[in-house]
């Protein structure tokens, strides 16, 4: 998701550190809520601007902010979606409805028309008014997501009249214009967008070039992509004002409802700050880096990114084709044109060095032919792994992203379904569930999204294990049947813990469900063990 920079001057109703709890789009803390119920509070530094601690120890999986977004709307690069629901409009899976105000709906009965996160009746009648849908071309629908760049930001302003206090919470935040003027592609496109879209085409003059670019940097820099059916993205009163580190020790997640939930992903200590990852997980630091600069414009400078090993995960490590040994790491990984060269050097390597030109221009063409491989593909994974054995770390993050494909899609594709699997192919799947899960402990570790749905996918290849031993004329112990599935327990009761708190309807959500099924599947077999010492079982009883 697109978690945004906190950094900002934005003034809390109320001369209080904020209280663990949930808000409404705008409201203000709950009511009753008890002084030692806060687990969170404001602080300040010229460094790292407003940003919250924790006030005593949070457990993993606890909550610790919960709320309903100020503003919802498409995020700058969606296609064509509905006004009101977001639903996307691109699949052709809806005829094309006009709302009152001539901009596409899904539906006459759209459960997003005039409600306070979707099309308003103040929106509806501000677009009518200024005849914006003449300018539509509906046989293109690619040109349509060109004019919803500018309905967020609208959004943001028509509270200057109809909230005023959300308004100035919006305003109060960290929008970057003296950077983000300076970057043409950013400046130029919201001027032509947003800026003369709002006051030229719309003909809202009463909203000022400098407030359009503002709520624009605003945006950008605090706003998360929420919902799962298109591009959405949402401001949050209090959510913004989360850290970034690239180890964080916090999870989201948002419902139906684009109600955001910040949970612990691991414990936190009293004065620790409060973070979330700004930028993709799975990428190296130089991408890492890149991508906070160029879209929340600043410069990390964490702990993983500081350190060439990335912690120990040699995420962004090669094998030095020297000497074959020693691993080709970046000297300075917080400086972008740092060169790269071999650990081992001088020890048991004559020396090799690489230029950060040449580093990106060999990682871009080794991405090329990830990018070209088919979701389905598990023959031609296994493949890239194959050829790039003697260039990438084993846990370099091409290598690593593949090997989270390949951990899933084992026991799901056709031809690799679970019960096809031969006994190569099933240890295969749990070796590769165990990599993921020791390196994202040092990546992303605590009670995640990838953890749980990782712990999920290694149950079924062991049970399989399980039973096929049973079924063979050789008998298994029940002391180390007993051990076999006391391990299966421990991943499903964590991975139960972990996806239970995802929405139901999604797919984790639906793998958290599935995990307590199982839980209980497994209890019958420890009613069996306890029965008999020795014992074969039909693979049926899975």
């Amino acid at each position: 998701m697109g978690r945004r920079h906190k950094k900002s001057g934005h003034k809390k109703s109320k001369g209080r550190p904020q209280s663990s709890t949930e808000y409404s789009d705008g409201g203000d803390e709950q009511e009753g809520i008890q002084e030692n119920d806060k687990v969170f509070e404001i602080q300040i530094s010229d460094i790292m601007g407003r940003f919250i601690t924790s006030t005593r120890k949070i457990l993993p999986g606890e909550v610790i902010l919960s709320e309903l977004p100020i503003v919802v709307g498409p995020c700058a690069d969606c296609g064509a979606q509905c006004l009101g629901c977001y639903k996307s409009l691109d699949n052709g899976e809806s005829g094309l409805v006009r709302c009152e105000c001539g901009w596409l709906i899904c539906s006459k009965t759209c459960p997003g028309i005039y409600t306070p996160l979707g099309h308003t009746q103040m929106e509806c009648s501000i677009l009518r008014n200024s005849e914006s849908a003449k300018a539509f071309n509906t046989e293109n629908l690619s040109e349509i997501g060109l004019h919803l760049q500018a309905i967020a930001p609208l959004r943001c302003l028509l509270l200057k009249s109809g909230d005023t206090k959300n308004f100035e919470i919006i305003m109060a935040m960290e929008h970057h214009n003296d950077i983000r003027k300076n970057i043409s592609q950013i400046w130029n496109t919201n001027q032509i967008n947003v800026v003369n879209r709002i006051r030229s085409n719309w003909g809202l003059t009463e909203y000022s070039e400098s407030e359009i670019h503002t709520v624009c940097g605003v945006l950008e820099v605090n706003s998360f992509e929420i919902g799962r059916r298109s591009k959405v993205r949402g401001l949050y009163r209090t959510a913004f004002l989360i850290s970034h580190d690239c180890v964080p020790n916090t999870n989201h997640v948002d419902d139906e409802n684009y109600k955001l939930t910040i949970r612990a992903s691991k414990e936190i200590y009293p004065g620790q700050a409060i973070t979330l990852n700004y930028a993709p997980t799975m990428q190296s630091t130089l991408k890492r880096r890149e991508y906070i600069l160029n879209n929340k414009f600043f410069e990390c400078l964490c702990e993983r990114c500081s350190d060439p090993t990335e912690l120990g995960s040699y995420f962004s490590a090669l094998i030095c084709p020297k000497c074959q040994t020693g691993l080709i790491l970046c000297e300075k990984p917080i400086c972008f044109e740092s060169s790269w060269s071999c650990n081992n050097f001088p020890k048991r390597c004559v020396g090799y060095n690489m230029s950060a030109r040449s580093m990106e221009l060999l990682l871009n063409r080794i991405s090329q032919e990830v990018e070209k491989l088919g979701c389905n593909d598990i023959e031609g994974m296994e493949a890239f792994l194959d050829r790039y054995k003697n260039v990438l770390h084993e846990t370099h993050y091409l290598n690593f992203g593949v090997k989270v494909s390949l951990s899933q899609f084992y026991g799901k594709i056709d031809g690799f379904l679970i019960h096809e699997l031969d006994d190569n192919a099933l240890e295969r799947k749990i070796y590769l569930c165990k990599e993921v899960l020791r390196i994202f402990d040092v990546i992303e570790p605590g009670y995640t999204r990838i953890r749980g749905v990782t712990q999920y996918e290694i149950h079924a290849p062991m049970m399989i294990q399980l039973t096929r031993r049973l079924t063979k004329k050789s008998a298994i112990s029940k002391s180390e049947m007993k051990i076999k599935l006391k391990e299966i327990v421990k991943y499903l009761s964590e991975a139960k813990i972990i996806l239970e708190q995802e929405p139901a309807e999604s797919p984790e959500g639906q793998m958290g469900s599935a995990a307590t099924q199982a839980l209980l599947q497994i209890k019958d077999w420890e009613k069996i063990v306890g029965n008999f010492s020795h014992a074969k079982f039909p693979e049926k009883r899975l």
